[in-house]
């Protein structure tokens, strides 16, 4: 039986789980009992890292895991800010991009630690975007059995979706992410003044996953980014803080009821089956994961409205805002191409007795996961977004 998911349209408004520290920036609970913890969005953020662990009572010894861009831009002002704090940081830098998130990269982070003296009592600091957040978390997770970390992402898509639920995990040549944990953050910092110096590209890759909270959860968070797509695209500084939150906010509504993915939270892979089958099989960097996504998605709604019933209009909602975005809505592919997305599929986490399931639409703001679709069908769907 298919599980639905779907919010009503007056939980757009923040209440509930967002609340205001004192400098009044939104502040996002997610609430898991004694691993709950705080997602601040605002701005300055970083060079108030060392003040914010403090208040966490964490050790005093400490690793930032970044990457080689993030390094540039902030490396230097959260080094400073823990040390000013009292903290004994040590920077650890891995290369930017896909390719680096694997077990070999986390083996030389593990070397770094043990050389840092880092013990049970020290805690890490993820400084960069979905790869450095995702990396750092899988260490954190599993080095000496596990110890905290803090999550600062520097990327729009890292601030609305991979810092947050505690997913951490690193790839193998087979598929995305097939190593992992559920290992919660102690605290996110979503500081906006990073976006200053984020890539037009990246920037229209973190907002297809903006597009997906709309899709699977919340119309008028769709029909908001409809109606302020240039203002979102131009930075301004109003509307990212309201977004990033709300999308914030979904999120840990979802994971509170649904930590480790047992139902629910399975939603959240919206255009992802797809998606990541892109990633792997063009073979990583190609594609940025908003773009393979964006993909995904305007896929997955031809299969919403052949085996959900996603009315015709809202496929073509979902299609012109990504080619609104700028981002791919079709893809070359040959039958050597095609055996092998269906191949990366097949090794998907959300496989389950040989077969694939999906998360699809009923409508914009209700979606349903957990369904299973023939070959047959997803070949179909593929023709659909065919370049």
């Amino acid at each position: 039986m298919a599980a639905v998911i779907e919010c009503s349209a007056d939980r757009l408004a923040f209440g509930g789980q967002i609340g205001s520290s004192s400098t009044s920036m939104p502040t996002v609970q997610v609430p898991l009992g004694n691993r709950s913890y705080e997602i601040q969005v605002g701005t300055r953020l970083i060079a108030t890292l060392g003040e914010r662990c403090r208040r966490l009572k964490i050790g005093t010894r400490c690793a930032v895991i970044t990457d080689t861009n993030a390094s540039k831009h902030y490396g230097e002002a959260a080094i400073k800010s823990l040390k000013v704090a009292g903290f004994t940081p040590t920077l650890i830098t891995i290369e930017a991009g896909e390719s680096s998130k694997t077990l070999s990269t986390v083996q030389k982070c593990y070397d770094q630690l043990a050389a840092h003296r880092i013990e049970r009592k020290s805690f890490l600091v993820a400084l960069g975007g979905g790869v450095v957040g995702d990396l750092a978390g899988f260490v954190a997770a599993t080095y000496l059995r596990g110890i905290a970390f803090v999550q600062v992402p520097t990327t729009l898509l890292s601030q609305v979706d991979s810092s947050v639920g505690g997913k951490v995990g690193v790839n193998l040549k087979a598929g995305k992410n097939l190593v992992g944990a559920f290992h919660q953050p102690r605290l996110v910092l979503c500081d906006l003044d990073t976006l200053s110096t984020l890539p037009d590209r990246e920037l229209r890759s973190g907002i297809a996953e903006i597009v997906k909270y709309g899709v699977i959860y919340d119309a008028p968070l769709f029909q908001r980014l409809e109606k302020q797509l240039d203002g979102l695209l131009e930075k301004q500084s109003p509307i990212l803080s309201a977004i990033i939150a709300r999308c914030c906010t979904i999120k840990a509504e979802i994971v509170s009821q649904d930590e480790t993915e047992t139902g629910l939270r399975a939603a959240l892979n919206f255009g992802h089956t797809i998606g990541h089958a892109i990633e792997n099989s063009s073979g990583y960097g190609k594609f940025l994961h908003g773009e393979a996504i964006s993909i995904g998605q305007v896929a997955a709604a031809h299969l919403s409205a052949r085996r959900t019933g996603l009315p015709t209009a809202d496929v073509l909602r979902i299609h012109n805002l990504f080619e609104r975005l700028g981002l791919p809505t079709s893809i070359k592919l040959s039958g050597d191409k095609r055996d092998k997305l269906f191949s990366a599929m097949r090794l998907d986490k959300k496989v389950s007795a040989g077969e694939i399931h999906f998360v699809l639409a009923e409508r914009i703001g209700k979606a349903v996961w957990g369904q299973r679709v023939p070959d047959a069908e997803v070949n179909w769907a593929l023709d659909q977004v065919k370049g």
